[in-house]
């Protein structure tokens, strides 16, 4: 195995927690809007991660993004009869967004990225050493 190999595990990583970091931002900038049924109410998004594992080289491995699913809670029926888009009986309905999780999620994340940052600048620095023996 080579030693470079950890490299694409971290950057594999990093473009997870990327993915994860760039949902949640959506999900907060759609936390207040409204929809006119429950169907049209915006719903949480969030990705769904798999390990991913290299069959030719099984020491290989990483993470890698399957896809975003929505969330299937319902939306947040409001009385609203002053919104244009209240229906018929002045309900409205909000996004399934919880701001507390979703900052929680952000903060996880970050903190993710961040580690996975000092492990790619650990083993550049020890690769570095490495090299510098030769001199």
């Amino acid at each position: 195995m080579s030693s470079f190999r950890i490299f694409d595990i971290v950057g594999s990583a990093l473009s997870a927690q990327s993915a994860r970091l760039n949902t949640v931002a959506s999900n907060l900038a759609n936390a207040d809007s409204v929809g006119s049924t429950p169907e049209a109410a915006y719903k949480a998004r969030m990705p769904v991660f798999q390990t991913a594992l290299d069959a030719a080289d099984p020491a290989s491995a990483g993470v890698r993004v399957l896809g975003v699913v929505e969330s299937q809670a319902e939306a947040v029926r409001r009385f609203e009869p002053g919104n244009p888009l209240a229906d018929g009986d002045g309900y409205v309905y909000a996004s399934n967004v919880n701001t507390v999780e979703e900052m929680t999620n952000m903060i996880s994340a970050s903190r993710a990225y961040q580690s996975s940052i000092e492990v790619m600048n650990t083993a550049k620095d020890l690769a570095i050493r490495t090299l510098s023996l030769g001199k």
